[in-house]
């Protein structure tokens, strides 16, 4: 998570949920973008009086990434109102107010639903949908494998959270009619790329970078490969809803439809 805010709230914020978070401080509203840009970023904690012309690099950034959940955390003052109704309108999740309503347990609680409604967890919670009948420990493997950041997820980092083989890996996936766990995880990825895409300040080469492929060629050619178009192409013809049918047409064995997509 990234965060724009005083360096007592960005504590409050790092003893809430020390194990399960990494928050990335900013020091300008510039590099805000530039963090969400060029990280594996899932959420924004902001305070809008952090430094001058809050309100109005927030609006900015609000219009750039509208996908990115967006807490509010600020001190309880007149001058905050104006910017919250603002923001609010824009579609900022929620807002919490430094030193009354900011205990550990109520910070958790909302850093949980910011994460619950990122476009990781989306994906996450779309292709959970498409794979059934697989072993707790490997559906547990893969969600945490889909959801790291860093480089491109692999087969062997997937075996090695299950704690099995590659090779066990692999048959299990086999066993029950699915994608080779190689394919689910570009898959994952292609789903997030695509979802990420539909957000203006984003460009192709942002979004491979964040997504740990090592070149955005190489995300081009899966693009190509599984929606057979471009990412570009995806960005203005697809919608998640038609993403998501399509792999599940093309890729798994059980019946999908759009409408069950967009449920």
């Amino acid at each position: 998570m990234v965060a724009a805010i005083p360096g007592e709230n960005l504590a409050a914020l790092a003893t809430a949920a020390p194990d399960r978070y990494d928050f990335r401080p900013v020091r300008q509203w510039t590099e805000l973008t530039e963090a969400v840009r060029g990280w594996p970023v899932e959420m924004a904690v902001v305070d809008p009086q952090w430094r001058t012309d809050g309100l109005e690099a927030l609006e900015r950034f609000r219009i750039m990434f509208p996908s990115l959940p967006v807490l509010i955390y600020t001190r309880l003052a007149p001058e905050t109102a104006g910017p919250l109704l603002a923001l609010a309108g824009l579609g900022a999740q929620r807002a919490l107010f430094y030193g009354l309503d900011d205990d550990p347990e109520t910070l958790r609680s909302v850093l949980n639903h910011g994460w619950e409604q990122s476009v990781a967890c989306q994906v996450l919670r779309a292709v959970t949908g498409l794979i059934q009948d697989v072993p707790s420990r490997l559906q547990q493997a893969l969600d945490s494998t889909l959801c790291a950041s860093g480089p491109f997820p692999t087969v062997d980092a997937l075996a090695e959270r299950a704690q099995v083989r590659r090779r066990t890996c692999e048959r299990w996936f086999a066993r029950r009619g699915l994608p080779s766990p190689r394919t689910v995880l570009i898959l994952g990825r292609l789903l997030q790329a695509h979802r990420l895409l539909l957000d203006p300040g984003y460009n192709v080469e942002d979004v491979a970078l964040k997504l740990g492929f090592r070149r955005s060629k190489t995300m081009q050619m899966h693009f190509r490969e599984v929606f057979g178009m471009t990412a570009g192409e995806a960005r203005l013809g697809l919608t998640p809803a038609a993403a998501l049918a399509n792999v599940a047409s093309r890729y798994f064995a059980h019946p999908w439809t759009a409408s069950q997509a967009a449920s």
